[in-house]
């Protein structure tokens, strides 16, 4: 085994050597092989590359860390597109009853919008009250209320949702999504749970008339005792700042104590918000109601501008105020029916395979695409290490020189004058490309105007029927 393992490593030594002799004696030889093995290696990593894009396409395990780290790396949501929520069916299922839905007004009758929080809302801990849009369809606010179980405490923000551009109002509207919505909100409640079992709730009441003020009521209270009071709050979007018409309720209290001699503050009451004034978009208009017995007692329908400066009683008649309806919600309408259902479901099918098919083309495209450039960079590799060759068989010729300086000289002049060469043969191959292909675009258009030519030429028998009436006619005279 010893004298097996000597005999193997004196060959092997042998072998170097011999090797090393080749190689210093001819070094032109061994130049153009590690020129040759250079080539391979950088076609292999083109074919390398080629392929892992290629499978990359769609993403696979196939890639780099760095393309990994890309795709893998978190999106923002506020960008994604929502499509328009539909309920989900069995595969057995024939037909499921859809909702169908409509626009209508949100502040109808005036003044009674109200936040419903529902049975599990203790449970859930949060929930997203109806929302109103704006009567420009740009906007969509909607309250956000939460729940403290430790204190049985209530809070509410107000935010703001901007709807999509494109599309009817129905499917902005049905497009509307929390993710979407502005991460700070317009309005919040105090977010205190020291009062055990108090609640703050912020109601959208209305849009004004060119929907850049909003019109909310504040409801205060405590579970046990009910409401403890309602503040307006007009809020302007064109300066991002808030009014609180606190000033409402001293003109009130001022009024029935002085022509009435009643003091409201001896007894609970509080006031309703209705809505922006019909024929004064810059007032709103409330109402204040006492609680001395049974039935609450009107105190009248009163006037104040959105800034909560000026105030001032409208009528002492319920009835005697008119209130602009602008803000929009949608409601369900009944059921769309099977035979709509059907149809839609046969277009939604041709859709998804005209989308199939597209994405199969996208698919095919892409790939093509990558072929060529793959093809390309191959031809471009190839041509660059022939004329490599080109310039070390002129670099063989010129070794034989008994001067080293002449040899340089001589060696830079042929291989510039190969290089010139060869510009020449590829400005003289490209101006035939083109040639080829102008003549080629030539054809196409000549072929083009022939049947632009044969479309607009008219019909013979078109033309002897409208000249017979014109005949016919000459021979009568």
């Amino acid at each position: 085994m010893l004298r097996t393992g000597v005999l193997i490593l004196a060959l092997f030594l042998s072998n170097m050597a011999v090797n090393a002799f080749s190689f210093s004696s001819s070094p032109a030889g061994a130049r153009e092989q590690e020129a040759q093995y250079l080539h391979n290696v950088k076609k292999e990593d083109a074919k390398e590359e080629f392929e892992r894009k290629k499978k990359n396409l769609t993403p696979s395990g196939f890639m780099t860390m760095e393309e990994y780290e890309m795709l893998s790396a978190p999106k923002d949501k506020t960008q994604e597109e929502i499509p328009i929520p539909k309920p989900e069916k069995a595969a057995d299922m024939k037909y499921v009853p859809q909702p169908d839905y409509e626009l209508v007004r949100y502040n109808n009758p005036p003044g009674s919008p109200e936040i419903s929080l529902g049975r599990d809302f203790k449970r859930r801990r949060q929930i997203n009250a109806q929302g109103v849009v704006s009567p420009d369809y740009r906007i969509l606010v909607y309250p956000s209320v939460y729940y403290y179980p430790k204190n049985a405490v209530v809070t509410c923000d107000l935010f703001v949702i901007p709807l999509e551009e494109k599309g009817n109002p129905l499917s902005k509207v049905k497009k509307a999504n929390v993710m979407h919505r502005n991460p700070d909100p317009i309005l919040s409640t105090t977010k205190s749970i020291n009062d055990y079992g108090s609640f703050r709730t912020l109601t959208p009441i209305d849009f004004s008339t060119d929907g850049t003020k909003l019109l909310v009521k504040e409801k205060i209270g405590g579970r046990l005792d009910g409401i403890w009071q309602t503040n307006a709050i007009v809020y302007d979007f064109d300066t991002k700042t808030s009014y609180r018409l606190d000033e409402i309720r001293d003109a009130i209290i001022y009024y029935w104590k002085e022509y009435k001699n009643l003091n409201l503050r001896d007894y609970r009451w509080d006031i309703y918000p209705l809505g922006f004034d019909l024929n004064n978009p810059d007032r709103i208009v409330l109402s204040a109601y006492a609680y001395t017995g049974e039935a609450p007692v009107f105190l009248g329908n009163w006037s104040i501008d959105i800034k909560g400066t000026r105030s001032m009683l409208v009528s002492l008649s319920p009835n005697d105020v008119k209130i602009s309806m602008n803000g929009i919600k949608m409601i369900k309408s009944g059921v769309v029916p099977p035979s709509i259902l059907e149809i839609e479901e046969k277009q939604a099918k041709h859709e998804d395979e005209l989308d199939e098919k597209a994405k199969k083309e996208e698919y095919e495209k892409k790939v093509k695409e990558l072929e060529t450039e793959y093809k390309n960079k191959i031809k471009e590799m190839e041509k660059e290490h022939k004329y490599l060759l080109e310039d070390y068989k002129i670099r063989d010729k010129v070794e034989g020189s008994t001067s080293t300086n002449d040899s340089l000289e001589k060696t830079e002049e042929l291989l510039e004058q190969a290089k010139q060469k060869r510009i020449e043969k590829e400005a003289k191959a490209k101006a035939k490309q083109e040639a080829k292909e102008q003549k080629k675009l030539e054809k196409e258009q000549k072929k083009q105007q022939k049947l632009q030519e044969k479309f607009n030429k008219p019909d013979d028998s078109t033309t002897s029927t409208e000249q017979a009436p014109a005949a016919d006619e000459q021979n009568n005279q």
